[in-house]
């Protein structure tokens, strides 16, 4: 019984993310990284899997008005202090 909810919750969360990751990777991802801008069909097609799986989070940058990569912020950046300038 419960592993019979589990497979049809994991099987709406899959449609849900195949339905995102079609539109997605052939307009929403060069709105939220502009080096994906004139990237062939290969690029497209590696990114569906990924976008079926982060659906949500890929959801929320590409309406939230993101449209650029998040900056790298770690132990390497960071200056002498931690404090982000």
């Amino acid at each position: 019984m419960i592993a019979a909810a589990f497979c049809l919750l994991l099987g709406v969360y899959l449609a849900c993310g195949l339905l995102f990751a079609v539109p997605f990777a052939l307009a929403g991802v060069q709105k939220i990284d502009p080096h994906a801008a004139g990237s062939g069909w290969g690029f497209r097609l590696l990114i569906l899997p990924g976008a079926m799986l982060l659906w949500p989070l890929l959801l929320r940058r590409w309406f939230g008005g993101s449209h650029h990569p998040p900056e790298e912020w770690n132990a390497h950046r960071r200056p002498p202090g931690g404090k982000r300038p």
